[in-house]
């Protein structure tokens, strides 16, 4: 079979490549530029070219075909501009989950299409599982064998087709695994370090990113203490349509305690770069008004502000990975839910209503952030994923 691999550059791409080639089939390697400019990038975090050399170093280490490609432009008009508009209205975006459904699996699909591809392998620790229905292929999408590194959250949006093509050879494997496999076959990114930050943009700092497009504006921040009165709701325990609500602050719910430079450049739950200090414990964003540029902040990981029991999807974002699946309006699934990448699984049930789906927590959790991906699992199986709107 030939298969194109998205050689990244880096290792965990660099043995799938190998473990394919071992297994007997024809592989290519195919390395994809996605962005050019540098603005707000952190020095020191292996630019993209490096990240050629070194997928050329393994494809020529594994002899096996090397190309290129840039999709810089594409990358620019599905990932960074929807990032840029979600930022404008206050929503916090995904680009690593949007990248592999506008981009890993749809442009670069296409390009290794082009190279006679059969199918298309990339380093991400999950698998993907097959089984016939009704004379037909359905394909599920499987956690990672290595739960410290399982990466099928940030492939919650990908559909039947786009699973059709994928495979996932590193997925059964540990990342120590991973990294002995490599340096036994004297790969060049046996000891690179993993990549963080905005897929293929690298660690950024986020307000000068967002420069580009967002004007910065001063703008206050102020503390709700834990006795402002709105923190308390006397709401049902089984009323989700309430408890979905966000904590709606004014001004006058707290008091005035500095500035920043606008509030679309933070998000529900971000400790770091409030620039304020002299406190016991941390102070985190808890709500943000992008209207009147105001930024909600309270003090300490146990504050009710920073907690709820339900979100709120929107039908049209509403995404299963078998299409067969979807809840039918007034039906009631139990799931296990994450609302961010790592975040352990939480209990959950899923509610179908006419106006979207929405997520019941058994317990309160924090942080919980319009314009992030809620993702849901039965088992080990990824069952769908969906926008948070609220």
């Amino acid at each position: 079979m030939r298969i194109v691999v998205g050689l990244s550059g880096g290792v965990d791409s660099s043995v799938a490549a190998y473990l394919l080639k071992e297994a007997g089939h024809d592989v290519v390697g195919l390395f994809m530029r996605n962005w050019h400019d540098t603005t707000g990038t952190l020095e020191g975090d292996c630019p993209w070219y490096d990240d050629q050399v070194f997928a050329e170093l393994v494809a020529k280490r594994l002899d096996i075909p090397f190309h290129y490609v840039d999709l810089s432009e594409q990358y620019r008009a599905r990932v960074v501009e929807y990032m840029f508009a979600e930022y404008e209205r206050g929503r916090t975006p995904n680009p690593d989950v949007l990248c592999n459904r506008e981009i890993k699996f749809d442009v670069f699909l296409k390009e290794a299409l082009k190279l006679g591809a059969e199918a298309v392998a990339t380093g991400h620790y999950c698998r993907r599982a097959e089984r016939i229905v009704d004379g037909r292929s359905v394909y599920s999408l499987l956690a990672g064998c290595d739960p410290n590194k399982d990466q099928s959250y940030f492939l919650c949006q990908l559909s039947q087709e786009q699973l059709r093509y994928a495979m996932f050879p590193v997925g059964e494997l540990l990342k120590p695994e991973v990294r002995r496999i490599a340096r036994e076959q004297h790969l060049a990114t046996a000891k690179r370090k993993d990549s963080q930050g905005i897929c293929f943009v690298g660690k950024v700092d986020l307000p000068v990113f967002l420069q580009q497009k967002l004007a910065a504006r001063e703008g206050n921040v102020h503390e709700i203490r834990r006795d402002c009165a709105r923190l308390v709701r006397d709401i049902a325990a089984d009323d989700y349509r309430a408890l979905s609500e966000p904590y709606a602050f004014t001004v006058r719910d707290g008091k005035k305690i500095g500035t920043h430079n606008g509030a679309h450049f933070y998000t529900i739950g971000q400790r770091k770069g409030l620039g304020i200090g002299g406190r016991k414990e941390s102070l985190f964003v808890v709500a943000t008004d992008i209207r009147e540029n105001v930024i909600y902040v309270a003090e300490g990981d146990s504050h009710p502000a920073l907690y709820r029991r339900a979100l709120r999807i929107r039908p049209e974002e509403v995404h299963w990975i078998e299409p067969a699946e979807s809840m039918a309006e007034g039906e009631r699934r139990c799931y296990a839910v994450r609302i961010r990448y790592r975040q352990p699984l939480q209990q959950a049930e899923l509610i179908a209503d006419a106006d979207g789906l929405y997520i019941l927590f058994d317990t309160p959790q924090r942080g919980i952030a319009a314009g992030q991906f809620a993702a849901w699992y039965d088992g080990e199986r990824l069952a769908g994923s969906g926008v948070i709107d609220r």
